[in-house]
């Protein structure tokens, strides 16, 4: 009960920071160009919570927390007294009108840029990008990578971190063509060239490890078998393992590393196994009955054990240090390549080269806050910023119902002199209420999937 009370606020908490810098530019703006607001919400239905605030604009948190809106004084929607014609927003020049209807994405793009500037300032810090194995007849291997190397860039792009070449080669998803990397071998600054060939690469697929199909295992330092925690009511404690345990063997083969422990219990679901340990390099030899868990449609097997923390070597840690100048220009290219991204992945779903199953709804936007949440503060701002960056591109999409929809029109009636006729434009908002419904229900559906 806990977990989807926590779930619901993150979803509330998350949605309610984005929609409300969201409406606030189109608030800003409008009080700009002088148009009287009267209410400013943020979530949709039945009030919770409303006050009147001093400059007569009514404040609400709606009960529905998807959305949010401004309303403005709107002769189109009630007749109003003469004195206030000239602070409705339908008599205002087209102009201020694109800018108010601009302003809502605008300021979700400026959100991202003030988060990342503040993240770049702090400063940056990951792992270095060294790959550990190449898979066999894996793209990786056959751009001529090797164990060893560190990737410094993919196309040109630099790769600091594994974060970086994660990016990287999202943006590759359901490409053809050339993928181009530059590595290096540690601790040379030699940079060499390589590269491989790309053909609808992933067309289609979902939740994948990019990486990983590319046929790259990163770096890991050997992770000895030592148990540094325990499942609450599983095999081994059950079998009285305790933490600090080194397991040197499994009915008699010795074992080598973490590794290598993992792949031996995984093939053992449902089986009885007979554990070499050393306790305080005291020799022990304990029987336990290894639990089967059903993963993927798999049955693997599990121990109920974790390894004890391992630290990377120093020359790994990526510490990334900018000025403040440095830092809002990265804030900004940052920004801009998410929007480039975002509208790429659109074109690339359209043209069936990524799953439309990869569109998300409330409930996963709710799940990745709330892991992104407990990974820590700089996770959860990183996700508020894509999150920002995707209903500001979505927002400007030139659909009916949607702000780009009223800039599209707002922009025809200036270069025309005259509005669109009305019955254009409802035939439109029809349409593209429609569309965003249909959009909405089967992201929706992909949520429930997802569950299930």
């Amino acid at each position: 009960m806990f977990d989807i009370i926590q779930t619901v606020f993150m979803l509330a908490l998350t949605l309610g920071i984005v929609v409300t810098v969201h409406e606030f530019g189109h608030f800003w703006v409008a009080r700009r160009c002088g148009v009287k607001v009267l209410k400013f919400s943020v979530g949709f239905g039945r009030s919770l919570w409303s006050r009147q605030g001093k400059d007569g604009v009514e404040y609400a948190i709606g009960a529905l927390p998807l959305g949010g809106y401004v309303k403005m004084l709107d002769e189109r929607e009630a007749p109003i007294d003469a004195d206030l014609k000239a602070q409705a927003f339908n008599n205002k020049p087209p102009a201020q009108r694109i800018a108010i209807a601009a302003a809502g994405p605008v300021f979700n793009f400026i959100l991202a840029i003030v988060i990342y500037f503040s993240l770049f300032l702090v400063g940056e810090r990951g792992l270095a990008p060294v790959i550990g194995q190449v898979e066999s007849g894996s793209i990786a291997e056959m751009a001529g990578l090797e164990s060893g190397q560190e990737i410094v860039a993919i196309d040109g792009q630099k790769t600091s971190t594994w974060q970086a070449v994660n990016f990287g080669l999202l943006e590759r998803l359901g490409d053809s063509g050339t993928i181009e990397f530059s590595v290096i071998y540690p601790p040379s600054e030699q940079v060499y060239t390589s590269a491989s060939v790309l053909d609808r690469w992933l067309a289609g697929a979902e939740n994948v490890d990019l990486i990983g199909e590319l046929g790259i295992q990163p770096y890991r330092p050997e992770i000895p078998a030592i148990i540094g925690g325990l499942a609450d009511d599983g095999a081994a404690v059950k079998a009285g393992l305790k933490v600090g345990d080194e397991l040197v063997s499994i009915d008699g083969s010795s074992i080598s590393d973490w590794m290598a422990l993992v792949a031996e219990i995984q093939q053992s679901a449902g089986q009885e196994r007979r554990l070499g340990i050393l306790r305080e390099d005291l020799p022990l030899t304990l029987a336990v009955q290894i639990e089967a868990a059903v993963v993927d449609g798999n049955s693997i097997g599990r121990l109920g054990v974790y390894p004890a923390p391992v630290e990377f070597p120093p020359n790994m840690i990526r510490n990334i240090e900018r000025g403040p100048v440095e830092s809002l220009y990265a804030a900004i290219e940052r920004t801009g390549s998410l929007v480039v991204f975002t509208l790429d992945s659109m074109k690339k779903m359209l043209e069936g080269l990524i799953s439309p199953k990869n569109l998300s709804g409330p409930i996963t936007i709710a799940k990745v806050a709330t892991a992104t949440a407990e990974r820590g503060w700089v996770s959860y701002l990183e996700f508020i910023a894509l999150l920002s960056v995707s209903l500001g591109v979505l927002n400007l999409l030139p659909i009916p119902v949607l702000d780009g929809g009223h800039i599209l029109y707002y922009t025809a009636e200036w270069m025309a002199g005259r509005p669109v006729p009305e019955r254009i434009q409802i035939m439109g908002y029809q349409i593209g209420l429609f569309l965003v419904t249909c959009l909405m229900v089967f992201a929706l559906y992909n949520d429930v999937a997802r569950l299930g």
